[in-house]
């Protein structure tokens, strides 16, 4: 999870027994954004953030040919439209799916 994600977010999350690691448990506060989107690629994680700077490098990186394991992507002005309970209610869903990431477009847009 990228450090932007809402703390409640991924409280509920492990709470519901999704294995999640926070940038910052990784990286100094203030990383760039390219530095966990890398770490994420090589340890084949589906990164989580809801800035547009993280969609910028996944489409930078798909049209370099560089592969991913995927992106969950929002804008930040969803935390004001749902609950995050909604927004758990999104993630179960994907993880419902067989293959929820298309090797060919590994992002996807709550």
């Amino acid at each position: 999870m990228d450090e932007s994600v809402n703390g409640h977010l991924i409280k509920a999350l492990r709470r519901d027994g999704w294995e999640i690691v926070c940038a910052k448990d990784i990286f100094p506060e203030g990383t760039a954004d390219e530095v966990h989107f890398e770490h994420a690629a090589k340890q084949k994680w589906v990164l989580v953030a809801n800035d547009e700077d993280h969609k910028v490098i996944g489409h930078r990186w798909l049209s370099e040919g560089k592969t991913f394991a995927g992106l969950i992507e929002w804008a930040p002005k969803k935390y004001e439209k749902e609950t995050i309970g909604d927004l758990v209610r999104k993630f179960e869903a994907l993880a419902e799916r067989d293959e929820p990431f298309d090797s060919d477009y590994p992002i996807i847009h709550l």
